[in-house]
């Protein structure tokens, strides 16, 4: 595991909320933090390091985060704080733009700007949760100094891959070695990146290594959401994305460590398919079936293709993978 997590129930009832405003205060940026639930707090938090970004994820009972401008005057860390809104909702000030947020929104703020962040819940003490970044300025190719304060979606485009990713950090980060932190961390301003020059567009500004590397993500993505339909092949995705086939297959070769799109494609239909043969709740939905699904509706080219895979056939896995869990 990288990276360290913080858990109010650790810490003395009388504490907690102590221990909360000051690690939220070193987390982003020194501010005054108060709760109507400072008695009995209740929060949790996850913080990543991957290189110069810091990635964290938390739970907390509602609160509110000012930084006046005396504030920033005595403290200002220089970086770009981005909030994804999983549970409960955020009104938000930010520099006298106001606005705002439920699940699915993001938010980009500038410590160098005063603010005002209250976290909200309708229920009667009510969870807010989300996922934050801070990132140094000077690491954003472009400035998203438009986007500031504004709602914006992480449901569509090159939001949603974002927001894919934040979340999937969150539910991987128990499996995450130090060695992966550089490489998250790269990934993650490509993909920032990316959507700010997006939504700004401002696309010829980046970096072409940035561009590349965020058409790719993109382009996976695209993958994983169509790999149930027979007729993905590399030439439809080329058209879909507007790249040449032979820009695409490069595309790979430079971001895939040398796996084709063919086979990223069978890959990832046959992974699919495995984990549906040892469901115990599709025990009784026939193999030819689960293949068709997974975009494989030639029964020999698929068992072919799985005992290359697995070195057996898709019955005898199924039928291996469901007695060891019985």
């Amino acid at each position: 595991m990288i990276g360290t997590v913080f858990r109010s129930e650790d810490v003395p009832a009388e504490d907690r909320f102590d221990h909360w405003r000051e690690r939220v205060g070193r987390t982003v940026a020194p501010a005054e933090v108060t709760s109507d639930h400072a008695a009995d707090f209740w929060a949790r938090q996850r913080l990543l390091g991957l290189g110069p970004v810091t990635v964290w994820s938390a739970s907390f009972l509602p609160t509110r985060f000012r930084r006046n401008a005396r504030m920033v005057r005595q403290s200002d860390p220089e970086l770009y704080h981005l909030r994804l809104v999983l549970g409960g909702g955020l009104a938000v000030d930010h520099d006298g733009r106001i606005d705002t947020y439920g699940p699915g929104d993001l938010y980009l703020a500038d410590s160098s700007r005063p603010g005002d962040i209250r976290s909200y819940d309708d229920r009667e003490r009510g969870v807010v949760s989300g996922v934050a970044v801070e990132v140094p300025k000077a690491l954003l190719p472009v400035p998203p100094r438009d986007l500031l304060g504004r709602r914006l979606s992480g449901r569509e485009g090159v939001g949603a891959l974002l927001s894919d990713f934040l979340t999937g950090l969150e539910r991987q980060a128990d499996t995450l070695r130090p060695s992966d932190a550089s490489r998250l961390g790269t990934v993650l301003l490509d993909l920032l990146s990316a959507w700010i020059a997006q939504l700004q567009e401002a696309e010829a500004a980046l970096p072409p290594e940035t561009r590349q590397r965020a058409l790719t993500m993109h382009i996976r993505a695209f993958i994983r959401q169509n790999l149930h339909d027979p007729r993905l092949t590399p030439p439809v995705i080329a058209a879909a994305h507007h790249i040449s086939l032979s820009y695409l297959h490069r595309l790979f070769q430079q971001q895939a460590q040398g796996e084709t799109v063919a086979a990223a494609i069978r890959r990832q239909r046959l992974e699919g398919a495995r984990r549906e043969l040892a469901d115990p709740a599709l025990r009784a939905t026939p193999i030819h079936t689960i293949a068709a699904r997974w975009g494989l509706p030639r029964a020999s080219d698929f068992t072919r293709t799985f005992r290359g895979a697995y070195g057996m056939s898709p019955k005898e896995y199924r039928l291996q993978a469901l007695t060891v869990r019985e």
